[in-house]
């Protein structure tokens, strides 16, 4: 985390000036001309950029803003996109906002525009908590791709991996907010342009037309809108054709939540997907558990595992809601997740946590115990944290989910195993046992747990193998605990007549066969969690489930291009660092595969597709399969 990035938000307040218009008291400056917002956002930044005619024919379109603001800006540009019979195939929107609106304010703002209605309804449906980090919204189907940068933009631009087709400068005055018109920042945006990429702005500002000239933008003045006698208009000096997009399918090895994430990405984007299991069926491996949980794991100094946990369980959630929506067959619960102190000590240090960061009350809070007690329906010994929109998700139906959302561009191949992967002049080819193609396809992605230990190509990676038992306890519904709770182990609400609880994790341990071991461990676990739970379970035969999870040293999944080297000098640039061409990894779940599975999914699905990716460039690198050739390999830490 840099000097300039915040590990809490403040959300604008919502203030007018005398005639009516929205006004920042942040910034002391108006959101939009006294003439019309909407008619300033259509004739400055769409006009101005020459759209809709730009984005004709063409199959993605990608718009760059400085300042989201009201959404005004976005909510014309889709409506826009919307009527447009020529329209491209994909509309992706990059903002990023310092502060942004609560839904609540937001909606009673875009209420001004009726017109705009049902793109304003849609978007505050989808409008995600106010955390700091990157935020990617799936809109109108999956057509419209919002990704919100919340926080500086001095901190978060420079991180944004994509390439800007249009660009949108609507920042408050550079008098009022001249850090988002600063030179350095704009530099910045030279480097996010696509071929031949447009920008507009109401500014005119000699500091701000010198700054995008050394930017690499030309740009010429021209009639401004209503009383405003000038703006400006300018195009990137690359005027290049930019890359050709290759062959849109993909051979996924494995049917579990790594690589139904993935094909289900794919998909929505139009790419064929062949997906391989030796299993008859989605989420038989790994992912086969009755319940996992989903929520995230805060910290002090909001490190790399915390803000991608955070972004991976918000982004999660979403993605569960867009498959309910569609009536897919996905089983999960938003409960709520209590995650208990282990100790007074602990006690202290969560609640420092959630002081020091503010975070939304929907998003964390911390809570005593005796209202800890209350969320669970036991008496507990502690308080700690509660993640109200944490959840409880069924693993083998999200799997199900992510496949059937697009049947007509995923061929599963079920009951195949895959012995053998190679490289071929047109990419790459699965072969099985007897030496038979499987399936072939430009790109491969290993997402088959821990069995990519034996695929020859990814040796490099230090993918570990973590049994875990869960133990499954007679319940009736409605029992006790009517929540998830964590505390070194974790147990679920009443499902099917069953309260999970658990995990055991035993790096290197292969044995298939349910252990009284590791049924007393976790009923032990379960006794510091819920004290005296067990009491009534004296005697009676558990049954439980064992699964094998891929884990990684350091706790972060493997997120990319498979490494082709096993050594290299540690100094090398990780961009340099050789690669086998069309190979990816979705690996290293351990025991976070609900926690990383739509968002690693999303990730790599973007980089295939050359989507703007929806992470900071620090946490893409810290996820990078290769990055264990430049560092020294640490000890595998217990995850529980």
């Amino acid at each position: 985390m840099t000097a300039a990035q915040t590990i809490s938000l403040q959300p604008a307040r919502v203030a007018f000036t005398e005639d009516g218009t929205p006004y920042s008291e942040s910034f002391g400056d108006i959101y939009h001309s006294r003439d019309g917002g909407l008619e300033q956002s259509r004739f400055v930044f769409l006009a101005g950029n020459d759209l809709p005619q730009r984005w004709q024919g063409r199959e993605r379109f990608v718009i760059l803003e400085t300042g989201f603001g009201l959404g005004l800006n976005f909510l014309a540009t889709w409506a826009a996109w919307r009527a447009d019979p020529r329209r491209c195939g994909q509309l992706h929107f990059v903002s990023v906002e310092l502060h942004p609106f609560t839904a609540t304010d937001l909606a009673a703002l875009q209420a001004r525009w009726p017109e705009l209605a049902p793109f304003a309804a849609e978007l505050q449906a989808r409008w995600p908590t106010l955390t700091p980090g990157f935020h990617r919204l799936h809109l109108d189907g999956g057509r419209v791709v919002l990704t919100l940068l919340f926080g500086d933009a001095r901190t978060l631009l420079p991180q944004l991996a994509c390439r800007a087709d249009a660009f949108y400068l609507d920042g408050f005055s550079p008098a009022r907010n001249p850090e988002i018109w600063s030179a350095e920042l704009l530099h910045t945006l030279g480097g996010l342009a696509a071929a031949g990429a447009t920008l507009a702005t109401w500014s005119v500002s000699g500091a701000v037309r010198q700054a995008l000239a050394e930017a690499g933008f030309e740009c010429t003045k021209a009639h401004g809108f209503a009383g405003k006698r000038e703006m400006l208009k300018g195009r990137h000096a690359d005027e290049g054709t930019g890359p050709r997009p290759g062959p849109r399918h993909a051979l996924v090895i494995g049917a579990g939540l790594a690589g139904s994430s993935v094909a289900h990405r794919l998909a929505e984007r139009g790419w064929r997907v062949d997906l391989i299991d030796e299993a008859e069926g989605p989420g038989h491996g790994a992912s086969g558990n009755l319940a996992g949980v989903l929520r995230p794991l805060p910290s002090l100094d909001d490190n790399r595992l915390a803000r991608i946990t955070r972004a991976g369980a918000l982004y999660g959630s979403r993605h569960l809601e867009r498959l309910e929506a569609r009536g897919l067959p996905v089983r999960w619960e938003s409960c709520g997740v209590l995650h208990l102190a282990r100790d007074p000590a602990h006690a202290e240090k969560q609640r420092q946590i959630v002081l020091a960061h503010d975070p939304p009350p929907e998003y964390l809070r911390f809570v005593d115990r005796d209202e800890a007690s209350d969320l669970a329906d036991w008496p507990l010994e502690t308080g700690g944290w509660w993640f109200p929109r944490g959840a409880w998700v069924n693993p083998p139906g999200l799997c199900a989910a992510n496949l059937a959302a697009s049947p007509e561009l995923i061929r599963c191949h079920y009951g195949r195993t895959m012995k053998q992967l190679t490289a071929t002049a047109d990419g790459w080819t699965a072969f099985d046992e007897d030496g038979c193609a499987i399936a072939s396809a430009p790109v491969a992605i290993l997402a088959n747990g821990v069995g990519i230990r034996s695929v020859e190509q990814a040796a490099a990676l230090p993918v570990r193998s973590a049994r875990g038992q869960v133990s499954h306890l007679p319940a009736t519904p409605g029992s006790a605990p009517r929540v998830v709770v964590c505390r070194l182990g974790y147990v679920s609400p009443a499902i099917d007549g069953v309260v999970c609880a658990g995990a055991t994790f035993a790096v290197d341990d292969d044995d298939t066969t349910l252990r009284s071991a590791d049924h007393r461990e976790n009923l032990a676990k379960l006794d510091f969690i819920l004290p005296g739970f067990r009491s009534g379970l004296n005697g009676i035969a558990l049954a439980g489930r064992v699964g094998f999870r891929p884990a990684s040293p350091d706790r972060l999944p493997m997120v990319g291009a498979v490494p082709a080297v096993a050594r290299i000098p540690r100094d090398t640039p990780l961009a340099d660092v050789p690669r086998h061409p069309g190979l990816y990894a979705l690996s290293g779940f351990g025991a976070r595969g609900l926690v990383w599975a739509a968002l690693m999914g999303e990730l790599l699905a973007s980089e295939l597709a050359g989507d703007p990716l929806p992470l900071e460039r620090g946490l893409v690198e810290a996820v990078d399969p290769a990055r264990y050739l430049l560092r020294p390999a640490r000890r595998l830490l217990d995850e529980g």
